[in-house]
């Protein structure tokens, strides 16, 4: 090595070594007389673990949240310490304040053990019993993990230090739901296993220093995306990041000197993407891909640099591998999965990259988040006369403060205002808690009632540079012109860490109305709650959009402003949660949407008109579990083109922790009601039918379209103008019988008398079978385990309730087992502590479906078998709450007797399996039939095996594609009746269709 190339080497050597230094970005502390102050020794040689964690409880003492200062200081820990809900540490001083974890510490070194860990409360508040966290030490049984309802909890400008020994340590539990971060906070795990374990919503600034892992996740407690901004990755041993399922998506990240950039687990996709994501010496892969050919592995990257990394993806199931081109390089788009041709077709598995080589690397972007102006700058409002006071008008207060000071800080309180506050080009406004620092209106202002355009609270001036950060801004619920923030800020402007206060996790103050069941307080009646117009732009990071008195939560109009918008979370409105009209030139990454089951009945994820050039990435359009009608789809498109959709995930899946009589637990269920399908396109008159998928490029308006899919032609609409239909079954003449949960009615359909009526009354029906005497078997919602009862088609009154046996075989009667089921284990823990291997999706679907059930219920005849299934229940144990099986959940039941194999989906890796009938309702030799599945499947007389998913997918019992049947409207369950049996029927939610077996499908 000659002396030019030594003296290179040392000089970026000192140079980064001066970069890992940490800078504090609170010099010194806010004032805020709410805010707890920790007092402990901080001198790295007392325990200071007791007294943090009093400070933490103080603060979070009511779980309406609370803030602690913690001084500059090195802060000894010997144990984990629990981050209550809603609790935000905020370190302040020259340097921040460093919490270490000594040498050797017991608890830490083995196994996983956290420093840090976020808890969660009972969200439903009926007594439930607490569900630990695994990695505390010590273990304490009465803490809950956190979960979907887990707020605002944040730490910042505070560094984490794992000393050596302790190769089981992580710094933060880092799971929750909106509205909580980790930022500008140093990992130095050392010989730790990982800086964060379990992440959640998102993290900027931040750097990873050493360790196994600088990350190493599942999915998030409310299966919400993972945004990481501006951080860093530096010499990991094994892998920058290890992940699955966390919607993991980066922006600004650079990772160095280590053998993986970011491995996804064996068995496992994720929907990952990444922009302006740099890999530095990482000797085997940039990332690893795995679980190909499903739907959930979707993995993109626009503008990655790379040097010194040989490859940039490897693929662990078929070794492929997209190589450097040369010591430098640039992959100007790279993109793995389920690829659209084009609006109206199904898609097919791809990898695209585009990928260049480069003489010399370019620049790193500074940062894609600008930081808040140094606190000494910050002037408090309250030296203004500001109130704050929750009673006070402070209107003329806060503008004179706005109109004389460029930064202002907002300490926690409630600001009540009557008329818009606007800002300068250049304010920044800044507070630490949103769900502590409220500006206001009370009910009925003046200003803001009456017929007219929309008023903001705040509104920014046109063009600037403005921020707003750290806000929670209300409408109250009865001001009709209301908008919280109406948004003109050009292009370097900011709004970061703002909630629309309205929906979840709003705490309100006496001087709010309450949000009650109020005729006079209407939903869907003000103004959108963000509303960017008017030439506006700028970055939009970490927002929180709930309120359902707005018709929509962030609306984008009427501008071409370069527009950024990172980890979005609008939810529960009664219309739609995002509209852009008139838009150009904007990317939205981690866009998140959510209906819930009373407000969000009719509405939709997105709705984009009259736009072009706009990204929306890693985009999860959600309805809840507990949802009660059909939709039909998740975004519409009018006049629109230019649009890039990448990794879209529409789903009505959820995890939730649950006890009762039988123990504790952490669960998964699926909706029968999640969108119907992602997009149409109302222009071009064509539906995206595909759920899950990684590319979807709409054309320019104009451009020509894809033909529309012609139904097949022999396929007949038998009935329609249903609510939803499902929980189909066929008895021995071929008649198919069907519910209608929502009127609580029963029907039969036969060629010769047409439909039929069979029962309007009865209790709760969710799925039906018939036995050999002809008589219905009636799964039922009702009760606290489900029910079943017998009923005879010809007398429908006569009801016989049938109470669970203990399992025994039963050679010649048929088992009954859900057709779709939706097994996954997230929100547990599968890491396993001695081999740090995850529990893949496979073998937990494997492990589930294999378990014998210890009762069943048989029909009176004796020829029908239906297992107990366990039942999970949220809420409370009568009519309000809510209740999940895998046979509840499930479209339709499939059939056998012990010894046959038979067909079943599982919705959550969308595969279609086929196993042999054990004792118990157990399924046994599992084998993949077809990457592809979800809502049913059926065998037909002709030995084929139709999938419902989308369209009808055929496949041969060897696994070969053998067609496709087109379908109007999404098919949800495949039943084969008729006179010969040959006949498919096939349900959707408002219709009853039916074709004959084809000799040959449409491809």
């Amino acid at each position: 090595m000659g002396l030019r190339t030594c003296f290179a080497l040392l000089l970026l050597f000192g140079v980064h070594q001066a970069a890992l230094a940490s800078t504090s970005v609170f010099e010194s502390k806010p004032d805020d007389p709410q805010a707890i102050v920790l007092k402990a020794a901080g001198d790295g040689s007392a325990d200071d673990s007791d007294l943090i964690q009093a400070a933490i409880d103080k603060a979070g003492k009511d779980r309406k949240g609370g803030i602690v200062f913690v001084p500059s200081g090195r802060y000894r820990i010997s144990k984990t310490i629990f981050v209550r809900s809603a609790v935000r540490i905020f370190g302040f001083g020259p340097t921040r304040p460093v919490f270490v974890l000594g040498p050797n510490t017991p608890g830490f070194t083995s196994g996983a053990a956290t420093m840090f860990s976020f808890t969660g409360e009972d969200q439903y508040t009926v007594g439930q019993a607490a569900v630990p966290p695994p990695t505390s030490v010590p273990a304490n049984p009465k803490i809950i993990d956190a979960t979907s309802s887990t707020f605002y909890t944040t730490m910042a400008n505070v560094d984490i230090e794992i000393g050596e020994g302790n190769a089981g340590a992580t710094g933060v539990r880092n799971r929750s739901a909106q509205h909580s971060y980790l930022s500008h906070i140093d990992f130095r795990i050392g010989s730790g296993l990982a800086g964060i374990y379990q992440v959640g919503n998102y993290g900027q600034n931040l750097r990873f220093i050493g360790g196994r892992y600088g990350i190493l996740t599942e999915k998030t407690s409310p299966a919400w995306q993972y945004t990481l901004v501006d951080s860093e990755f530096e010499g990991q041993r094994d892998a920058a990041i290890r992940e699955h399922e966390a919607a993991l998506t980066m922006v600004n990240v650079a990772i160095r000197n280590t053998p993986v950039g970011i491995e996804i687990d064996r068995g496992y996709g994720d929907s990952l993407w990444g922009k302006d994501v740099r890999f530095e010496n990482v000797s085997r892969a940039g990332i690893i891909i795995s679980n190909e050919g499903n739907v959930y592995t979707q993995v993109g990257f626009d503008n990655a640099v790379a040097t010194n990394t040989p490859v940039f993806a490897w693929f662990r199931d078929s070794g492929r591998a997209v190589k450097a081109p040369g010591g430098h390089y640039r992959v100007k788009s790279f993109s793995y999965g389920l690829t659209l041709p084009s609006v109206g077709e199904m898609g097919r598995y791809e990898t695209r990259a585009d990928v260049e080589a480069l003489r010399t690397v370019p620049p790193r972007p500074i940062r894609a988040v600008r930081l808040l102006p140094p606190v000494q700058n910050w002037v408090n409002v309250r030296s203004l006369g500001v109130k704050g006071d929750d009673k006070t008008d402070d209107t003329a207060a806060l503008q004179r403060a706005i109109n004389a000071h460029r930064v202002l800080y907002l300490p926690s309180g409630r600001y009540r205002v009557s008329e818009t506050i606007k800002l300068r080009p250049d304010t920044v406004l800044i507070a630490l808690h949103p769900s502590l620092t409220h500006i206001y209106l009370p009910d009925a202002a003046p200003a803001f009632m009456g017929i007219g355009a929309p008023k903001g609270i705040v509104e920014s001036a046109r063009g600037g540079s403005a921020v707003l950060s750290g806000v929670g801004l209300w409408t109250g619920t009865l001001n009709m012109r209301a908008s919280a923030l109406i948004w003109k800020a050009g292009p370097n402007s900011l709004v970061e860490d703002v909630k629309i206060q309205g929906g979840g996790g709003t705490y309100l103050g006496p001087g709010s109305r309450k949000i009650e069941n109020d005729p006079k307080q209407r939903w869907d009646f003000q103004g959108p709650s963000i509303w960017v117009t008017d030439g506006g732009g700028g970055t939009f990071t970490n927002i929180w959009s709930p309120n359902t008195f707005a018709r929509t939560g962030f609306y984008v109009s009427n501008t071409t402003t370069l527009g950024n918008v990172y980890q979005l979370s609008a939810e529960h409105h009664v219309r739609n949660e995002i509209v852009l009209d008139g838009v150009e030139n904007w990317e939205f990454l981690a866009p998140q949407t959510e209906q819930e089951v009373r407000d969000g009945l009719d509405a939709i994820s997105m709705e984009v008109r009259n736009s072009r050039n706009v990204l929306f990435a890693n985009y999860h359009g959600y309805r809840v579990t507990r949802t009660l009608k059909p939709a039909a789809v998740a975004v519409k498109l009018y006049n629109s083109g230019d649009i890039r959709f990448r990794n879209v995930h529409v789903n009505a899946e959820s995890g939730f922790q649950s006890c009762d009589y039988r123990g504790c637990g952490t669960y998964t269920r699926a909706s029968k009601f999640p969108f119907e399908n992602a997009i149409w396109d109302v222009t071009r008159r064509q539906e995206v039918r595909e759920r899950e998928f990684a590319v979807l490029n709409i054309p320019q308006v104009g451009a020509a379209a894809a033909p529309i899919p012609e139904p097949t032609s022999r396929l007949q609409k038998l009935e329609t103008g249903f609510y939803s239909i499902g929980g189909g079954a066929v008895d021995s003449r071929g008649r198919v019988y069907f519910v209608e949960k929502h009127f609580n009615r029963i029907y039969r359909w036969s060629g010769d008398k047409g439909l039929e009526l069979i029962a309007d009354a009865p209790v709760e029906p969710a799925n039906l079978a018939v036995d050999r005497s002809g008589n219905l078997l009636v799964l039922s919602h009702l009760g606290r385990d489900s029910s079943v009862y017998s009923l005879d088609p010809a007398r429908p009154q006569e009801v016989r309730l049938i109470e669970p046996t203990l399992t025994r075989p039963r050679p010649t009667a048929r088992t009954l087992l859900p057709g779709n089921i939706w097994i996954n284990g997230e929100f547990r823990d599968r890491l396993n502590p001695q081999t740090y291997e995850f529990t893949t999706l496979a073998e937990m679907f494997a492990a589930s479906v294999g378990q014998a059930k210890d009762k069943e219920y048989v029909s009176p005849d004796g020829s029908l078998v239906l297992p107990q299934f366990r039942v999970w229940n949220q809420g409370a144990l009568d009519h309000t709450g809510w209740r999940w099986s895998d046979s509840l959940d499930t479209n339709g039941f499939v059939t056998g007797q012990l010894g046959d194999r038979v067909f079943v989906t599982n919705s959550s890796e969308n595969k279609t399996y086929s196993g042999v009938i054990g004792k118990g309702g157990s399924l046994a030799d599992l084998r993949v039939l077809a990457n592809r599945g979800g809502e049913s499947v059926a065998q037909g007389p002709d030995g084929r095996v139709y999938v419902a998913n989308g369209h009808i997918h055929i496949y041969g019992a060897d696994g070969s594609e053998q067609g496709r049947i087109e379908v109007p409207e999404r098919p949800l369950q495949l039943l084969f009746g008729g006179e010969d049996k040959k006949t498919l029927f096939i349900i959707t939610h408002r219709s009853l269709y039916a074709t004959a077996v084809p000799a040959h499908a449409k491809h």
